[in-house]
């Protein structure tokens, strides 16, 4: 068997805010899973199950948000977007900021990364072999 990342958590301060950013900048969908302790987790389904992708999940952050300026002590995930720049607009419209600014990877794509409404560190990657 092979060690493919096959799922990914989002560690929120606030569910619905975190949910609300997720589904209005890149239309994720919400499914709520009922657990037995009376919580509710929160799948999401990133996209079609017929493309490539992973999907994930929310889940209540049980410690301190990460420190502003502190450096990255998790996984950080990349979605594959079609534009750079309209998804750069929705992320800063809908609470994000700004973490990496757009870069060029000559020859293969843009890149730049955002944190979330949670303080959570995400990438977003435009493919362009024309970067430069």
């Amino acid at each position: 068997m092979s060690s493919r990342v096959v799922h990914f958590e989002i560690h929120a301060d606030d569910i619905e805010r975190c949910k609300k950013f997720y589904t209005d900048v890149f239309g994720w969908k919400m499914l709520a899973y009922p657990m037995p302790d009376g919580t509710t987790y929160w799948g999401i389904e990133t996209g079609p199950k017929e493309e490539t992708g992973i999907n994930g999940g929310i889940v209540e952050r049980k410690g301190p948000r990460p420190a502003e300026n502190a450096p990255v002590f998790g996984y950080v995930c990349t979605l594959t977007v079609d534009s750079y720049d309209e998804s750069h607009d929705k992320i800063m419209a809908n609470g994000g900021t700004l973490a990496l600014a757009k870069a060029a990877i000559p020859g293969m794509a843009w890149q730049g990364y955002y944190k979330d409404t949670e303080g959570n560190i995400f990438g977003i990657h435009q493919p362009d072999e024309n970067a430069k």
